[in-house]
């Protein structure tokens, strides 16, 4: 911890651990400008911060982060089964820069915003990647689709009793057979066994992946539910939760304010609710994902900089994305796979606010959040969000959190 600053040092992995000694340091993105009056004092305060938290990677000890450092004791009893009964009829825990606490209303959300903050979202559409299949020996077992590779072929994990072989066919609610191609690792690669389309076959037979502490089978209220209104392109095996809660009232209120929008696609992977087996988080591997960031976002998140206006990610898919695009120093166009891994005390380039749900202890997606806002301030809202009874996870409740 640095004295006197309250900021943790942070580090990141895209496919290997990175030196914060040996990395660039790009200009700071605010620069303090007397002549646009009422941006002044924001520029100043962010660009104090910009320095601290640089100042803070070269005081980075030899000491690895450990996973139970980001451990809590969760209630089960505030693990929501269930959406709320109307969407965007959520709790709002806001997190201050200085640690500072607010309970509100997701409905808040526009009340928070500044004309000209730019919403980063994340587009990416779920598709109904559970299905259920028999072997021919008559075994029953899950087919979870992990990716679709093209018209015939997916990606998949398998839960059988005993793994199938190459060759293999299982056979998906007496529609259509799957056959086993080969193994990479935990995951297969699986081919349709004869005429049309393997989407089809998820999108006829498939059920909603809803995550594993949600014990309960999914319903029909899930196809809309576990979706975001503004969801246009299949291909996520989990949803960007963070987004779950906007409608379109709140959407058509935050454009009335002069709040403008712009999306990403990160195509979520089972692997998000893979836990972290190592003890020192470093020797953590991520699982890979498929991002498409366009020149139309670089160009409004460049504008909102040159403003003195927030980006503020909808959800740690759009932070992965964005911090993905701009790893080279300037955010550019981008389309490909991100093995990113954020954790304390990873130096943000592009997000200046962040709206999240409660992540899991231990998790990499509560490793982000830390990294973002500090450890010990998460963790103090994450108790404080306990001894409030807010609702976690997926159906949960949501946070705000500004630096």
């Amino acid at each position: 911890m640095v004295p006197e600053v309250g900021l943790e040092p942070t580090l990141c992995r895209q496919n290997r651990i990175l030196s914060p000694a040996r990395l660039p340091v790009p200009p700071l993105r605010h620069e303090w400008n007397l002549t646009k009056r009422g941006r002044s004092i924001r520029k100043l305060r962010r660009r104090e911060n910009s320095l601290s938290r640089l100042f803070s990677v070269f005081l980075l000890t030899s000491r690895a982060m450990q996973r139970d450092e980001f451990s809590y004791e969760l209630p089960r009893e505030l693990i929501a089964q269930h959406p709320s009964p109307h969407r965007g009829d959520d709790r709002l825990l806001c997190l201050d820069s200085q640690g500072q606490l607010a309970d509100r209303q997701f409905a808040d959300l526009p009340e928070l915003l500044d004309e000209g903050d730019l919403l980063v979202f994340n587009d990416t559409r779920v598709i109904p990647a559970r299905l259920y299949g028999q072997k021919a020996t008559g075994g029953r077992g899950e087919i979870m689709v992990e990716r679709v590779i093209d018209d015939q072929h997916v990606l998949a994990q398998l839960g059988f009793s005993k793994s199938p072989k190459p060759g293999s066919i299982i056979r998906i609610d007496e529609a259509a057979d799957l056959e086993v191609i080969e193994r990479n690792d935990d995951m297969y690669v699986l081919k349709l066994a004869g005429p049309g389309r393997v989407m089809d076959l998820v999108e006829r037979c498939g059920h909603m992946p809803l995550p594993p502490y949600i014990e309960r089978a999914d319903a029909t209220e899930d196809r809309e539910r576990y979706q975001t209104i503004y969801a246009r392109r299949p291909g996520a095996v989990a949803a960007p939760t963070a987004g779950l809660h906007f409608t379109e009232e709140i959407l058509e209120r935050l454009e009335a304010k002069g709040i403008r929008k712009t999306f990403v696609t990160l195509h979520v992977g089972a692997g998000t609710f893979q836990p972290v087996r190592t003890e020192n988080i470093e020797e953590h591997r991520m699982h890979s994902e498929y991002i498409e960031l366009d020149q139309t976002v670089c160009d409004l998140v460049k504008e909102a900089g040159q403003g003195g206006k927030r980006v503020i990610a909808v959800g740690t898919t759009a932070v992965r994305c964005l911090e993905t695009a701009v790893q080279a120093g300037k955010l550019e166009p981008y389309s490909g796979e991100t093995d990113i891994f954020i954790y304390p005390g990873y130096r943000f380039r592009v997000v200046d606010a962040l709206l999240t749900n409660f992540h899991l202890p231990e998790s990499t997606l509560l490793m982000l959040v830390c990294a973002f806002a500090g450890k010990d301030r998460v963790l103090a809202a994450y108790r404080h969000a306990i001894a409030e009874k807010y609702h976690f996870y997926s159906y949960g409740d949501a946070m705000f959190i500004t630096r």
